[in-house]
């Protein structure tokens, strides 16, 4: 159905803007500066966040211009088009402990307003909310706020400073030479009297106007909104404020609540308190369904009913943020931001064997974020996202992150995966974004948190997914053993010794290739004795120089026993050139049966 119908906003278009930036940069106060109409979620309405003069959650607000000339009044729904631009402000967190909510409010913007305090400059949350801007938003405006801080004599040598400094510090991302702004959004602060006007907000008004551009929305497909607001209207039912991310929504739809695996009718539907019949990707909206306690759901997602799956594992593409200085090793616990949650889990790196690695694939199919302009770029820390996993290709197994070797293709690392094995289930939707963090670290240390990034590609949903599902996964570890020839037993045979322990189960190896020091290949036979040794059959037989080498060093041992001295192994090898003996094979890390496999 149309997106909007008779009694709503039908000709407005709504364009998110995410004001992101580090705690105290004056985030909320350029939002507040900025809106005519809030939303029930606006503007911190946390307590707490009034105690401490912080936002703690998203706060999402508005204002309406008249259509820009640039954006096309596009034909839709049988109507003439849009008229109207609506500025969703969606105000993020800049606590450092409070990234996980960031996360989720960047993954649902068009464009990203950087919040910068024009004193203090780029500050360690500020980094942060950058690198997920360039994850996650194709636009920018670096807004530097309280100019009514800087001396007036000395103000525009200040701004001109800090402009080229922040211009020097985006060169090398996605958002180089973006527009840069000065603003007064609260002069005096935020405890001041609201007497004075703010200063340049009308001119950020006309730069947001010149920054928008016509998102691709796609009404098809199931729906899937976040959710970060709840409350009940007693007699009507319970409120969910949130976006459309994909999908669209109507009048008397069934909805589902993964979180309470409860399924709710839709009563009514409102767009910044202007009742609507219908809803579609992009819409900041609240949505009245059947009663239901709002307790239980402060944020999270809704979808249709069946099209979320709630996981207990899952596989990703997997690409290191440079910024981050420290090793990404196997089996560390990160803190993982997927779909609406962030959640903890033990990490598993892996990538193509040695041989088959590629730094750019040629298979990677690109995806665009709903709403992007149209580009095909992406930021120095990403790649072009795959779109699916093949389980037919064999994997190595990675102690930890492979990064780039240097040389002119310092950027270029091999295309690596990784396995993320979730402490508690989660809800997401396919190949969504992915990111990987440290956020237990020093939130007073000067060090980015941000691990790594990437999209999920396959998920598991069955709990006992280490031996339903990962055994599917061809991911194997290589392994080398040597041992050394002990003696010839005839031409095509030989014991052999230290290649394995005397407890060993020497049948798992039988018939495994061999091949000696002097060139032969030979085959596993079996044990001999019960010390750990073994035979090994020579199909060729052995050379003329192995038989006489071996010879030579069973002669000299002979001869220091006939002598009544020790023939040590230490004075064999002092006296002769041992034979030693190379095993390699690889094992499959899931594999139930523990086979070892060689090509």
């Amino acid at each position: 159905m149309c997106e909007r119908e008779a009694g709503g906003p039908r000709n407005t278009l709504n364009f998110n803007v995410g004001v992101l930036g580090h705690v105290d940069s004056g985030k909320t106060s350029v939002a507040k500066a900025l809106s005519s109409t809030a939303s029930t979620a606006a503007f911190d309405k946390n307590p707490q966040s009034r105690e401490r003069g912080i936002t703690l959650d998203l706060g999402f607000s508005s204002f309406a211009v008249q259509l820009p000339e640039h954006l096309p009044r596009r034909e839709q729904c049988g109507h003439p088009g849009y008229e109207t631009l609506q500025f969703t402000l969606v105000d993020c967190p800049g606590h450092a402990s409070l990234i996980r909510t960031v996360i989720g409010g960047a993954q649902i913007i068009d464009l990203m307003l950087l919040v910068v305090d024009v004193v203090k400059g780029m500050q360690t949350q500020t980094a942060e909310c950058l690198l997920i801007g360039e994850l996650t938003c194709p636009r920018m405006v670096v807004v530097l706020n309280k100019i009514d801080l800087l001396a007036p004599e000395k103000r525009q040598a200040a701004i001109e400073k800090m402009t080229k400094r922040m211009l020097k510090t985006l060169e090398s991302t996605r958002f180089k030479d973006c527009p840069v702004i000065a603003v007064a959004a609260k002069p005096g602060g935020p405890d001041a009297p609201g007497t004075e006007q703010p200063q340049g907000v009308s001119k950020l008004i006309e730069l947001l106007k010149r920054q928008a551009y016509l998102p691709r929305r796609d009404p098809s497909g199931p729906l899937l909104m976040a959710i970060d607001h709840c409350f009940s209207i007693r007699g009507q039912g319970t409120v969910m404020t949130g976006t459309v991310l994909q999908g669209s929504l109507s009048l008397n739809d069934s909805v589902e609540i993964p979180a309470l695996k409860v399924t709710r009718k839709v009563k009514s539907i409102q767009m910044f308190r202007q009742p609507v019949g219908g809803a579609m990707q992009g819409d900041r909206i609240g949505v009245c369904v059947t009663q239901f306690d709002p307790k239980l759901l402060e944020r999270g997602l809704v979808c249709t009913p069946g099209s979320l799956r709630t996981l207990h594992a899952g596989l990703m593409s997997v690409r290191k943020i440079s910024y981050f200085r420290g090793a990404l090793t196997t089996r560390s616990k990160f803190h993982i931001s997927v779909g609406h949650e962030t959640v903890m889990a033990k990490v598993t790196f892996f990538g193509l064997p040695p041989s088959t690695s590629s730094s750019s694939p040629d298979n990677c199919k690109a995806l665009s974020r709903p709403g992007d302009p149209q580009t095909t770029s992406f930021p120095p820390d990403s790649t072009p996202p795959e779109t699916s996993f093949s389980f037919d290709t064999e994997y190595f197994f990675q102690e930890e992150y492979a990064v780039g070797q240097g040389g002119p293709a310092k950027a270029a690392e091999p295309q690596q995966w990784a396995l993320l094995e979730f402490e508690k289930p989660v809800t997401c939707p396919p190949l969504c974004l992915v990111i990987g963090s440290k956020l237990d670290t020093d939130i007073h240390s000067n060090t980015c948190r941000l691990a790594f990034q990437g999209r999920l590609l396959e998920g598991f949903e069955d709990k006992g997914y280490a031996e339903s599902a990962l055994p599917r996964l061809k991911l194997y570890k290589s392994k080398q053993r040597e041992g050394q020839v002990e003696r010839v037993a005839d031409d095509c045979t030989v014991i052999g010794r230290n290649l394995f322990k005397k407890e060993t189960n020497l049948q798992l190896f039988v018939g495994l290739k061999v091949t000696l020091s002097t060139g032969e290949a030979g085959l596993i036979e079996g044990g001999f004795g019960q010390s750990g040794k073994f035979k090994i059959r020579v199909p060729e037989g052995l050379n003329a120089e192995t038989k006489q080498l071996l010879s030579s060093v069973s002669k000299k041992k002979a001869k220091g026993s006939a002598k009544g001295e020790p023939a040590r192994e230490e004075e064999a090898k002092m006296h002769s050139q041992p034979v030693n003996i190379h095993l390699s094979f690889k094992r499959y890390v899931f594999d139930p049966q523990k086979r070892m496999i060689q090509s």
